[in-house]
Order: structure tokens, then C-alpha cells, then sequence
């Protein structure tokens, strides 16, 4: 049985959750604060039978951290499609979860949204916990890729229409008599449900890459309406999927902060027999898209808590620099330059290629160094004679701290390179 104290340790982020018994998946849901749902999990419990089920049958809790709230609920639906965990539809009849469903057969494929049901002729994407989750993830994407919820073709363009939210509206493009405009105006439709299949199905940074390249095909062909159109749609999309909504301030804050230090000090001393102090630690992040607006983060924490007033953030002015490997190399030459104050550990975003390449560069600097990689989390530490990857239990408190590292580097280096890139986008 799961207790207060487990959850504790978890990290206040974004993400989806699992509740398990040995292997089994018994319960899966989402938060904006991960913590801070699953400890109202442990109070509900005290009340409501369901509540009390979950948390008395569950030896463990597994999560996956999310950028934002949007891919929270992507993941949670594809999840629960899945696994089918039995407390997620027990109390519920699975007829009673909505589905989205895409015509794909028709003219002009159609979006709606269903119960349990399948025609052979559609794509489903759920199911749902909620109507409110269905009508905000369509919501969302209806704002920057339109498309129609009507059944039937008519004669005269929809509302939504009028309002950019069916554009080009079915009705519109069937009615008109040039077949060439009506040619493409269908293209553009069916780009937009190509676009939400795309994002239903998990592929966002193939919607991202897509997007970035149609905008640089309208600039080079000096389609300057159109690519201010796509540029906007652009920002729209990335806001949705790297914000969350929470203030960052509580996404990295850590209430046990001294004790997660003394827990990750302890866990590396075994492999930096040198190291006395967690004081100061630093993390380091790139982020870029095709080379372009490349920028990295080096964000501190200071005895366990985020110390915004040490961050730093650097453009990559090399035009060398074409990978993330000789990206690092330019941030730390350029950060060892300056005469800040040495960090007690340092922590690069990356496994073990990342953690090769700054050992290489800090072979005259023996800074204790290791990195956090993903799918699953895990560190790479770089030991005195050669690299040992671990995986620490996800309750671990030193660990979470390093993922709150991880986090929030992540987060830094993305806000600039947004920054950047907006601002070349003016067009």
C-alpha cells in the first residue's frame, strides 16, 4: 500500500501517472502537478471507496514528466487505450469514454466526437476520461489546423467559418465553380486533418518540422500573407505544447531540498570519493531546430533551490557548431572563460555521447560530471576510469532533484530559443 511519505518525493511537474501492482496497471491519470495529485489521491481516499481502492491495491507509482498540460492528455488517452487498467473502467462503462473520430473516406474528411464504436471506414483516437478533455484537446487544435464538425455538405459555409475555425469551410470549396481554386482549397483542408491525425497520434515535433518547412517555402517564393498566417499558427502551436500552467517557480521548487541534496551527494560520493558538498550545481541544455535560433541554458541551483539570479543563457555564435556536441563545446569554452564561481557538480541533458563530449573539453577541469537521459531516466556518471549508467528508483529524492535540473535547463534554454525565433519570424 502506497504511503504519504513515497509520494512525497515526487517531482511538482506536469505529466501522467501510473498506479501498479507488480506489473499490472491498475489506475492512469494525469496532472499539472504530479505531487500534488497523487497526495490528494491519499486524502480522497479517506472518503471515497474508489479512491481507497486504488491507493490500498498499488505497491508503486510510475510517471512520465510532459512539457505541457496538452501532451498530458494526448498521452493519458493513448495510455488508457493501451493498458485498459481495470480501475479506470470499472466505475465507468468503456461504451460511456468518448472517442474522436475522422471520416477518412469521405470527400472531405469529417471530426467528431463518439462513443464507442467503430465503422471501418474511420481512424478513433481514445478513449477519453471526459467530454471537457475531448471538447479542449479539438478546441485547441480547431485554432490552428480548421476543420468541420458538420455531417453534411450544404450550400452555404458553416459559422465557424466566419469565425476562422472551418477554413476552408467544406460547404465553400464544394460550391465553387473554378476547379482549379476548388483543387486547391481541398489540398489545404486535408492538409489540416492530415496535421490532427499527426498530433492525436503523439507525432508533434513532425507537425513542428512540417510546419517550419512550408513557412521557409512560402518566404523563398515570396508568399509573405501566407507565411505571416503560418508564422502565427507556428507560435500558437509551440505555446500549447512546451507551456504548462503552473509558474516555474513552483515547477522546480523541492520543500525537501537539503535532504534530496544530502541523498544525491551520497549516491555519487561512491563514484567522486572526492566530492564533500552539493553547494552549487549547475545543468546545461541546448535547444535548436534545424540548426536554427540554436541556444543553450545553464541554469543553478544553490543548496537544493533554483537560483534564478545565477542563470545564464548563450546564443550560438559559432556557424561551425551544426550538433548538439559542438554546441556544448562552444558553451563551455565560453562559460569557463568567465570568472563565475565553480560548481560542486555538473549535470548535462543527455546520455552518453553528451557526457563523453564534455569530459573531453573538462579534461583539465575535474569537475564531477554526469547526465540525465531519457526513455527511461537514468544518470550517466563519469567515474574516474569509465562511464557507469544507473537507474535510480524513481522515489529516490536525489534523483528527482536531478530531474528538476534536468527540467528546468529544459525549460530556460526553450523560453530563448522561442525568443529568438519569434523575433526572426517578423516579418
Amino acid at each position: 500500500m502506497l504511503n504519504k511519505k513515497a509520494i512525497s518525493s515526487l517531482p511538482p511537474s506536469t505529466g501522467v501517472y501510473l498506479f501498479k501492482k507488480n506489473k499490472e496497471i491498475l489506475y492512469i491519470g494525469k496532472a499539472v502537478s504530479l505531487k500534488a495529485r497523487l497526495l490528494s489521491h491519499l486524502e480522497n481516499a479517506k472518503l471515497d471507496p474508489k479512491e481507497a481502492l486504488i491507493v490500498k491495491n498499488s505497491d508503486r507509482i510510475e510517471y512520465y514528466l510532459t512539457d505541457s498540460e496538452f501532451k498530458a492528455l494526448l498521452l493519458e488517452s493513448a495510455l488508457i487505450q493501451k493498458y485498459h487498467p481495470k480501475y479506470n473502467l470499472r466505475w465507468k462503462d468503456d461504451k460511456s469514454y468518448l472517442y474522436i473520430k475522422i471520416t477518412l473516406k469521405q470527400e472531405f474528411p469529417k471530426v467528431f466526437t463518439v462513443r464507442r464504436e467503430n465503422d471501418g471506414k474511420s481512424l478513433y483516437f481514445g478513449p477519453f476520461p471526459s467530454e471537457k478533455d475531448v471538447e479542449e484537446i479539438l478546441r485547441v487544435i480547431r485554432r490552428i489546423f480548421p476543420f468541420c464538425l458538420q455531417k453534411k455538405i450544404s450550400k452555404k459555409p458553416c459559422f465557424y467559418s466566419k469565425i476562422g475555425l472551418c477554413r476552408p469551410c467544406p460547404n465553400e470549396i464544394a460550391n465553387l465553380p473554378d476547379d482549379k481554386i476548388k483543387s486547391g482549397l481541398k489540398r489545404i483542408y486535408r492538409y489540416n486533418i492530415k496535421q490532427l491525425i499527426r498530433i492525436l497520434s503523439g507525432n508533434l515535433q513532425l507537425v513542428l518540422q512540417d510546419s517550419y518547412k512550408l513557412l521557409q517555402k512560402f518566404i523563398k517564393n515570396q508568399q509573405y500573407e501566407k507565411a505571416l498566417i503560418l508564422r502565427d499558427k507556428i507560435q500558437r502551436f509551440e505555446q500549447i505544447i512546451y507551456q504548462t500552467q503552473f509558474s516555474s517557480d513552483i515547477s522546480i521548487h523541492f520543500n525537501r531540498s537539503a535532504e534530496a541534496v544530502e541523498k544525491l551527494k551520497i549516491s555519487l560520493q561512491a563514484y567522486f570519493p572526492s566530492l564533500k558538498k552539493l553547494h552549487r550545481i549547475e545543468c546545461y541544455d541546448v535547444s535548436n531546430l534545424f540548426q536554427k535560433d540554436a541556444t543553450a541554458s545553464m541554469v543553478v541551483f544553490i543548496d537544493g533551490m533554483a537560483e534564478k539570479s545565477e542563470y545564464k543563457r548563450f546564443r550560438i555564435k559559432s556557424k561551425k557548431a551544426r550538433s548538439d556536441f559542438e554546441m556544448l563545446e562552444e558553451v563551455f569554452i565560453r562559460r569557463f572563460k568567465q570568472d563565475w564561481k565553480q560548481p560542486d557538480l555538473i549535470v548535462v541533458d543527455g546520455g552518453t555521447p553528451q557526457v563523453l563530449k564534455v569530459k573531453q573539453i573538462l579534461k583539465a577541469n575535474p569537475i564531477p560530471l554526469i547526465g540525465i537521459a531519457k526513455h527511461p531516466d537514468r544518470l550517466v556518471i563519469n567515474s574516474s576510469h569509465k562511464l557507469i549508467t544507473i537507474r535510480p528508483p524513481s522515489n529516490n529524492l536525489g534523483f528527482n532533484l536531478v530531474r528538476s535540473l534536468r527540467d528546468e535547463a529544459h525549460r530556460f534554454a526553450r523560453k530563448y530559443h522561442l525568443l529568438l525565433r519569434s523575433k526572426r519570424m517578423m516579418i
